[in-house]
């Protein structure tokens, strides 16, 4: 599966899927409870394969992160987005140790790892998976 369809909004929790585009909006399905709901085009959507990270030399795609984490964690779930905020800067630099740190705020990190998370239990993204779309979209 990919990250491709995977939708923040914000003012809602969580991250949801595209599941249909209609004229005056779309319809998407949270992943965390599954859930329909209707957006409207006036609506602040971020998809998550256009998000970056900034890093010292200019910035990443959050798929690569994830896909770093994914790495770090042999497929599997990343610490809690609740940890205290020296246990967080300092997984997410093993995780990405050129992040700028000026740019990247703890808030931030915290929220890449909750996606992250509930994208992963979800079966979206894996080390290898995320691998291969990079491979693609380069060739192209």
């Amino acid at each position: 599966m990919s990250i491709e369809r995977i939708l923040s909004i914000t003012g809602k929790p969580g991250l949801y899927e595209l599941k249909l585009q209609t004229r005056t909006g779309f319809v998407a399905e949270s992943l965390i409870d599954g859930k329909k709901i209707t957006v409207g085009l006036r609506s602040n959507v971020s998809l998550l394969s256009e998000i970056s990270i900034y890093t010292n030399d200019g910035e990443i795609k959050l798929a690569e992160v994830f896909a770093n984490i994914a790495k770090k964690e042999n497929d599997g779930p990343a610490i809690s987005h609740k940890e205290s905020n020296d246990v967080l800067i300092n997984y997410f630099t093993e995780v990405l140790p050129d992040f700028d740190q000026d740019r990247v705020y703890v808030s931030d990190i915290k929220k890449v790892i909750n996606w992250y998370n509930l994208i992963q239990a979800k079966g979206y993204i894996t080390a290898a998976e995320v691998a291969i779309e990079e491979t693609t979209a380069t060739e192209e």
